[in-house]
C-alpha cells in the first residue's frame, strides 16, 4: 500500500495580516491530483487542520472541499492538533462518508482504523491491510486522567506521559492482533513535540508546567511501521531508538520489533520567515517497502510554492536598485540601514516590493556597551522622548522634530486634564 503523509494545513491562517487562503486552495489542487496521478491508498493528515478553535467560514468550505475531492480517490484519515478544536472537527464524523475518518476522541487511541486497499489505488486487492492508530492531540490537562489506568489517580502533566500511555494502548491492541495472525503494517499518527525535532517561529508554545517534549523512544518497541507526526513545520526525519519493551496484552513482549521510520510531512505553507529555507513538501510513503530499505521507502513530493519569502538589508537606494531586482515578487522582511531615516520609507519601499510584509529603519552604530537608564517621574518628558528618537535613529531629532515632539505631549497633556 502507498499513502501520503501531510499536516499543519492551517487553513484560515494569514501571513502578517495576507490571507493565505487561496495559497491554501492551490495546495489543495496540487495534492488532489498528486493522490489521482500515484494512485495512493490513503492520505493521512497529521493535525493542525485549522489554525484556530473556529475556523472561518472559508476555512471551513475549503476543508470540505479538500476531504470530497480526496476521498473520491483515497481513504483520508483526519487529527486535530493543538491549534483545532477536536470537537467542532469531529462533530459529524458518525455521518461521514466511508473511507473518510476523522479520529478526535482521546479515549479512541487504541482502537485502528482499518484499511484495506483504495479500489482506485495501484495496490492490488490481496496485498492486505494497514493499521492506522490516530491519535488526536494529547493535551496533558484533559487527557491525563482519560488514559490513565486508574481515573482516580491521573497521569504526570506531561505531554511524555500522556503520549506514553496511548502508546502502551496502541502496543497493547497491536500485539493481540498480531497473536492472532494479522501480519499487515501499522502507522501511528500523532501531533506533538518530539525530542530532536527543529522548531520554527510559527508553531504554538505547547509547554505544560514546563514538560513540552515527547522522547522519541516513546514510539519504539511497539512494532510499528511508520510514525506520521504533526506539529513542527519543518519536514524532517526524527531518530527513533531502537526499544525492547513488554507490550501490554495477550502476546506478551514484541520480539525483535525494528525501530519505526518516524517523520514529520511539515506544513504545506511557510507561516513565518524562519521558514523561507524550508523546502515544504508532502510524503508518499511505499509502505510496503518501509521495512527493508526505511528512508528509501520515503519520497518528499514538493509543495507548489505560492511566493518565496525572503529577507534584504542594505540602503534604500541599493534595495530600489540592482540587490532588489530579483525580489519584487516576494513576500518580504525589508530592514533599511541608512544613517538617517529615509522619508516616505514605507510608501517608497511598497512602491518598489509590493508583497513587502515587514520594514524596518535599522542604521548602523559604532559597537557601543549598552546601557539602561532608569526613566522616572523627575524626568522631562520631552527629554525621554529626544532620547528615544536618537537611541531608535542613531541621531538627535532635528529642531523641527523636537517641535513636533512637544506639540505631540502638550496635546496629549492637555487631553489628560480635560479627561
Amino acid at each position: 500500500m502507498r499513502f501520503l503523509h501531510t499536516s499543519d494545513w492551517h487553513l484560515g491562517r494569514t501571513l502578517h495580516g495576507v490571507d493565505l487562503l487561496e495559497h491554501q486552495a492551490a495546495f489543495v489542487d496540487h495534492l488532489v491530483e498528486l493522490v489521482r496521478a500515484e494512485r495512493v491508498d490513503a492520505v493521512l493528515v497529521a493535525g493542525d487542520v485549522y489554525d484556530r478553535a473556529i475556523p472561518p467560514v472559508e476555512a471551513v468550505s475549503l476543508l470540505s472541499d479538500a476531504v470530497a475531492r480526496l476521498a473520491e480517490h483515497a481513504h483520508v484519515v483526519l487529527t486535530p492538533g493543538n491549534h483545532d478544536s477536536a470537537v467542532r472537527l469531529g462533530f459529524a464524523e458518525q455521518l461521514l462518508r466511508p473511507g473518510v475518518h476523522l479520529r478526535t476522541r482521546v479515549p479512541d487511541v487504541g482502537a485502528p482504523v482499518v484499511l484495506a486497499p483504495h479500489p482506485g489505488s495501484r495496490t492490488g486487492a490481496g496485498d492486505g491491510t494497514m493499521l492506522v492508530y490516530a491519535l488526536p492531540y494529547l493535551d496533558p490537562d484533559a487527557a491525563r486522567s482519560v488514559l490513565a489506568d486508574d481515573a482516580s489517580s491521573p497521569l504526570a502533566r506531561s505531554h511524555e506521559a500522556v503520549m506514553s500511555a496511548a502508546m502502551r494502548r496502541v502496543g497493547g491492541d497491536l500485539a493481540r492482533r498480531r497473536a492472532s495472525g494479522f501480519v499487515g503494517r501499522a502507522v501511528v499518527m500523532g501531533h506533538a513535540f518530539v525530542v530532536g525535532g527543529l522548531v520554527s517561529e510559527s508553531e504554538r508554545d505547547i509547554r505544560v508546567g514546563g514538560v513540552d517534549a515527547v522522547p522519541a523512544g516513546a514510539f519504539g518497541g511497539w512494532g510499528l511501521d511508520y510514525v506520521a507526526l504533526g506539529h513542527l513545520h519543518g519536514p524532517q526525519r526524527v531518530v527513533v531508538p531502537e526499544v525492547a519493551r513488554d507490550a501490554p496484552g495477550e502476546a506478551g513482549p514484541v520480539a525483535g520489533a525494528a525501530a519505526p521510520v518516524a517523520r514529520y510531512s511539515g506544513s504545506p505553507l511557510a507561516f513565518s520567515f524562519s521558514e523561507a529555507r524550508q523546502r515544504k513538501s508532502t510524503a508518499l510513503v511505499d509502505v510496503g517497502r518501509l521495512g527493508e530499505s526505511g528512508d528509501d521507502a520515503v519520497q518528499l513530493v514538493p509543495a507548489p510554492v505560492p511566493r518565496r519569502l525572503a529577507d534584504l538589508t542594505g540602503t534604500l537606494d541599493d534595495l530600489l536598485g540592482a540587490a532588489g531586482e530579483n525580489h519584487v515578487d516576494d513576500w518580504l522582511r525589508v530592514v533599511v540601514t541608512d544613517p538617517v531615516r529615509p522619508s516616505e520609507l514605507y510608501a517608497r519601499v511598497r512602491g518598489r516590493f509590493p508583497h513587502a510584509l515587514q520594514v524596518t529603519h535599522r542604521p548602523p552604530r559604532p559597537a557601543e556597551r549598552e546601557t539602561v537608564t532608569a526613566v522616572g517621574a523627575g524626568h522631562d518628558p520631552l527629554d525621554v522622548a529626544r532620547d528615544f528618537v536618537e537611541h531608535v535613529s542613531g541621531r538627535a531629532p532635528s529642531d523641527a522634530e523636537v517641535v513636533v515632539l512637544r506639540g505631540a505631549l502638550e496635546d496629549a497633556l492637555a487631553a489628560d486634564r480635560s479627561a
